[in-house]
């Protein structure tokens, strides 16, 4: 019997979705608590969602159009030639492709077991969790533009910052033999492999490429929904109890402090970067410092489990100790950047 019953639950639980269980979760909570506040925050939540709908839109079919037309095989060509211009490249695409880290595991692995230097590849790990075009719609739409091209130049940053340094320190005991001795090459996103050679731009005249831009345009779609959903109903629960002054005494005023505590606080706070920008809205609406806010949403980016996982999988744990210092220290710097240009 206990043997059927802890079977029964490991298929329950394979076939639930964390996102949705909070979603109900968090009804559910506010129903019990506070009966009067449920339809406020579902109203809330609804209207949120509504707004920022076109560019959940936007991004989703860009996102279908790259995977389709094969645009992953580009990465290749930031791997290729002088180091500093492989790690100049490699932390450009990583900001603006919509490719996630852990897409990418077996592309990197393939890469740095051909001897591909790993100042590129962490110049491209910590730039690609940050941006990419789904999330620049979403932090446009939410905080505003000015924030999202603020964010996009500090992922970039960071990654020609962690390539450098890398760079510089290659020979030290810290990044010298990186790689497991067998690593992990499978992805955590459940995206089909990529096309090889070079890109097709008129994928609609392929049966498979047309089949792969529906799926991985529905995928997305009920991705970022169920993230955001969650997201902006945690929104409304903090708006409604979390006090503004508790937010603007700790993450709030001017200094140093609130952003070094926005960027110790984000790395292990939160564990999907879109559903972190309704809440660094909210944040802000309660009275955190806009340095606090980047360097939190950066180092939060870096660190949340995607990315870390796509990390983990390929390199020793000193190497994945250094990448967690480089991405607080880039959103300690982030932060302090972005305080004095507001």
């Amino acid at each position: 019997m206990t043997q059927m019953l802890m079977t029964g639950y490991r298929g329950l639980r394979a076939h639930l979705d964390g996102a949705w269980v909070a979603i109900a979760l968090v009804l559910c909570a506010i129903a019990l608590a506070d009966p009067a506040q449920l339809r406020p925050s579902v109203v809330f939540a609804g209207e949120a969602f509504w707004g920022t709908l076109p560019f959940i839109l936007f991004a989703v079919i860009a996102i279908g159009f790259m995977k389709a037309t094969g645009a992953e095989s580009l990465l290749a060509k930031a791997f290729e030639g002088n180091e500093a211009r492989m790690i100049l490249m490699a932390a450009l695409l990583g900001g603006l492709s919509p490719f996630c880290s852990c897409q990418v595991i077996p592309f990197i692995a393939a890469l740095l077991a051909v001897g591909a230097p790993l100042s590129a590849v962490m110049a491209f790990w910590l730039s690609s969790p940050l941006m990419d075009p789904a999330m620049f719609s979403i932090t446009a739409g939410t905080l505003g533009l000015e924030f999202a091209v603020a964010k996009t130049i500090a992922a970039i940053g960071l990654g020609l910052f962690g390539g450098a340094v890398v760079m510089v320190l290659k020979r030290s005991p810290v990044f010298a033999d990186p790689l497991r001795e067998r690593a992990s090459v499978g992805g955590c996103c459940g995206v089909k492999k990529p096309f090889q050679g070079a890109p097709n731009w008129r994928f609609w005249s392929d049966a498979e490429r047309r089949a792969t831009f529906r799926e991985t345009t529905l995928e997305n779609l009920l991705f970022l929904g169920k993230w955001l959903l969650l997201a902006y109903l945690l929104e409304a629960v903090m708006l409604e109890y979390l006090p503004a002054e508790w937010i603007a005494s700790v993450l709030g005023g001017e200094g140093i402090g609130p952003i070094l505590l926005g960027a110790i606080v984000g790395a292990p706070a939160y564990l999907n970067g879109y559903a972190a920008i309704p809440l660094v809205g909210g944040l802000m609406q309660q009275g955190m410092a806009p340095g606090a806010a980047m360097s939190f949403i950066i180092a939060g980016g870096v660190s949340c489990i995607p990315a870390a996982v796509a990390v983990w999988a390929l390199v020793k744990p000193r190497v994945f100790v250094a990448y967690l210092g480089l991405a607080i220290l880039g959103a300690m710097l982030a932060g302090m950047a972005w305080a004095l240009w507001v």
